[in-house]
């Protein structure tokens, strides 16, 4: 029993030597310098927030022409004997002397005690090897960077842990040197008894020097400012950077936000602590993580190998059929030859036998010695057709068969440009929001289309969700896959509430990047659907409803000439009024109209239905108070008492403009305090309950105008015209024949 205790002993005792061996060497990786893959001696704290030795920071600068002064110890200081000095200074290529003075004239780099001339000062760049990036360092070059002591530090117990330490020598004895049993940190330098004795006289102000332990790096007790050599206090939060109580001072740091040292090491403590504590309780979702990066590796693998083997098919596939055409082509060529040949060489033998000592020739002499009539002729009339053809051969020359072959040549123009660009498949780029086309109404009709040289989009993914700050998290993405054109509706959305949306696009190369989110709010209340009445009241001799009774113009014509020519005896100029074709009676409703910027004089608004009638049975004119629509009184009601609210509410818009100076005496003397420029649609939203009537800009819902409504009967939307003018009806978005398909319903349109 005793032994199996025993065992299980040893056995965690090995156990967590094992895991503290695989601790530190994990940690190794942290402490190696990514120039000289040692580990840090002197480490700088650069700007990106990596670290290097300050040996191999002044070697990187050397080799990019930048002047430093020597990284191997501190002026004055006894640690620069050849025996401590760094092991890789020795295969460091020292610069010649013409080199140092051509870069002494160039104005390259800083170092201590360098006077500036005329020459404007250049800021040192340094190529960090951890993140691949230039690093700004300023004028000062590697003089503006911190020295890292806690890295330091950190390296020093790691040494120690590991037992990797040396046997640190006296820096002062003559050969054979003794093993150093005492550090000076005033002097900078590890001595054995006697050379502390001998360096540190009693009676002098040295031998107030108290020892230390011997070490090769001398650190100073506390972190110093790198340009004014003062301890840093304070920490800046605009610039991220410790500082001292001169930098503080400094211009450059004027309303800068400063805090003492001791809180900002309070506060990165803190969030320090946190964040490590999250990630060492999450070790389980880190192996879940790393396992499925793992996997995520081998499918990459796999995936490759199989994307070069598919492209290598393709490639070999356009070979062999380049090689097929190729055949086809080249018999083709082979065919033409071969028939032009054998018409040439006919025409050759031809010809031939033209000649004196042919046959044909000499068979005709001897026909001609023929002296019986019948026979020369059965013999002649066969010769004379043969000599007939080689006689015009002979007149007309020409070869049979043409000797070019440029109808054989091949434009291959079009086909090499196509080779030229042939390249993978890219995915769509971000989709652009189009949004003069994109609004919303009773749906939200969402219109995009792609940038000029993307490549095209087989679907589209969009992704709408409502916003609410308020709440204390984001709702989820509602998702709508697979949507074919360029349009979509999204439907049963809530009202006045803010919706954020985005589009990608989809092909054979996956998705591509989301098109940037855009913001719509929708209506206050529930959208009215509508039309114009046409059947009673209007004037048709100076209003023209359209067929769809969505729009309406005003036609002034000769009745206008008449009444302005009334006009001028001190007779009236009529109203013209349409009115909806509904009447609402509770609730909340809202719809919108746009007015032609041309317009004279148009009102946009709601009346009681009662009185809207009594209007058309007595046409009113536009300086009588006693029905004017803004006033939303008649002369009876001055006599009671009682503010009754007015049984219209009309927004004023004329000539681009729309007046808001209700309630108060209106001056033609500074028009523009109560004007403002007319939207592309307004919004009229009534509340039956709370008798009131809001006008908005139908595009960003702002709200222009509010006021109160008699709504003790039913109410009507109502339009009047002042001369020329014309508007229409907001069209429902469920209405669109561009409808391409609905988000958040099931219904499509083919």
């Amino acid at each position: 029993m005793a032994e199996g205790e025993d065992l299980q002993t040893f056995t965690s005792i090995m156990d967590a030597l094992v895991r503290i061996s695989t601790s530190m060497k994990n940690m190794e990786r942290e402490l190696v310098c990514p120039v000289c893959k040692e580990m840090y001696k002197q480490p700088l704290a650069l700007p990106c927030a990596h670290n290097v030795c300050h040996v191999c920071a002044s070697e990187v600068l050397l080799q990019h022409g930048f002047l430093c002064c020597d990284p191997t110890s501190e002026p004055s200081s006894p640690a620069a004997t050849p025996s401590t000095r760094s092991p890789r200074l020795g295969r460091r290529a020292v610069p010649k002397p013409d080199r140092l003075d051509r870069l002494l004239k160039s104005g390259f780099g800083t170092y201590p005690g360098r006077k500036r001339g005329t020459v404007h000062p250049q800021t040192v760049s340094f190529p960090c090897p951890a993140c691949q990036r230039d690093v700004d360092l300023g004028e000062r070059g590697l003089g503006s960077l911190f020295r890292n002591l806690t890295l330091e530090r950190v390296v020093e117990r790691y040494r120690q842990t590991i037992n990797i330490s040396a046997a640190i020598m006296c820096q002062f004895c003559k050969p054979p040197q003794l093993e150093a049993t005492k550090g000076c940190t005033e002097c900078k330098s590890s001595f054995c008894n006697e050379c502390f004795k001998l360096y540190h006289p009693w009676g002098t102000q040295k031998a107030q020097h108290e020892p230390t332990p011997p070490t090769l790096t001398f650190r100073p007790k506390g972190l110093m400012c790198p340009e004014h050599k003062e301890e840093v206090t304070h920490y800046c939060k605009t610039c991220q950077r410790l500082v001292c109580q001169l930098c503080r001072v400094r211009r450059t740091h004027t309303s800068h936000k400063i805090t003492p040292v001791l809180s900002a090491y309070q506060a990165l403590r803190e969030k320090l602590t946190k964040s490590l504590a999250y990630i060492l309780s999450s070790q389980d979702t880190v192996q879940t993580q790393i396992a499925e990066l793992e996997e995520t590796v081998k499918h990459t693998e796999v995936n490759g190998s199989q994307a070069k083997e598919e492209v290598s098919q393709l490639i070999q596939g356009l070979c062999a059929m380049l090689e097929e055409k190729r055949a086809t082509l080249l018999q083709a060529i082979e065919e033409c030859q071969q028939e032009r040949l054998a018409s040439l060489h006919g025409q050759i033998q031809e010809h031939q036998a033209m000649l004196e000592n042919s046959g044909m020739v000499g068979y005709a002499q001897e026909v001609l010695k023929e002296t019986d009539h019948p026979c020369f002729v059965q013999a002649a009339k066969q010769l004379h057709n043969r000599i007939l053809r080689a006689t015009d051969s002979l007149q007309s020359f020409r070869p049979a068969a043409t000797a070019s072959f440029s109808h054989f040549q091949l434009d291959v123009s079009r086909e090499l440009k196509l080779l030229t660009d042939l390249a993978f498949i890219r995915a769509p780029e971000a989709p652009v929001i189009d949004t003069q086309r994109t609004y919303a109404y009773d749906q939200i009709f969402l219109c995009w289309r792609l940038p000029q040289h993307s490549p095209p989009a087989w679907h589209y993914t969009v992704e709408y969700r409502k916003t609410d700050a308020k709440a204390k998290g984001l709702k989820l993405w509602q998702r709508r896959e697979e949507v074919r054109g360029t349009s979509a509706l999204v439907e049963y959305l809530d009202t006045d509430s803010v919706y954020v949306l985005r589009v990608k696009g989809c092909n054979k190369a996956g998705f591509g990047e989301y098109s940037e989110d855009i913001y719509l709010h929708t209506p206050p209340a529930p959208v009215l659907n509508f039309f114009l009445d046409n059947r009673w009241g209007f004037n048709r001799d100076r209003l023209a409803i359209s067929k769809d009774q969505r729009a309406v113009r005003s036609v002034p014509g000769i009745p206008m000439l008449f009444a302005a020519e009334r006009l001028m005896t001190s007779c009236h100029l009529s109203i013209d009024l349409v009115i909806g074709d509904v009447a609402i009676t509770q609730g909340k409703s809202y719809w919108a109209c746009c007015v032609d910027p041309s317009s004279y004089l148009v009102k946009v608004g709601v009346g009681l239905e009662s009185k809207l009638q009594e209007w058309f049975q007595v046409p009113q004119d536009v300086v009588s108070p006693r029905y004017d629509p803004d006033s939303g009184h008649d002369s009876g009601a001055e006599d009671t008492t009682v503010e009754a609210p007015p049984p219209y509410a009309f927004l004023t818009i004329g000539m681009g403009k729309i007046l808001l100076s209700h309630g108060s005496a209106l001056t033609s003397r500074d028009p523009n305090g109560c004007t403002v420029p007319l939207p592309p649609r307004i919004g009229i939203c009534l509340d039956y309950e709370q008798g009131k009537v809001s006008f908005y800009d139908a595009v960003s819902f702002r709200e222009l105008w509010e006021c109160g409504v008699d709504c003790s009967g039913p109410i009507c939307p109502a339009f009047c015209f002042i001369g020329g003018g014309a508007l229409h009806l907001q069209e429902l978005v469920a209405n669109k024949q561009e409808r391409k398909v609905t988000i958040g319903g099931f219904a499509k349109l083919d």
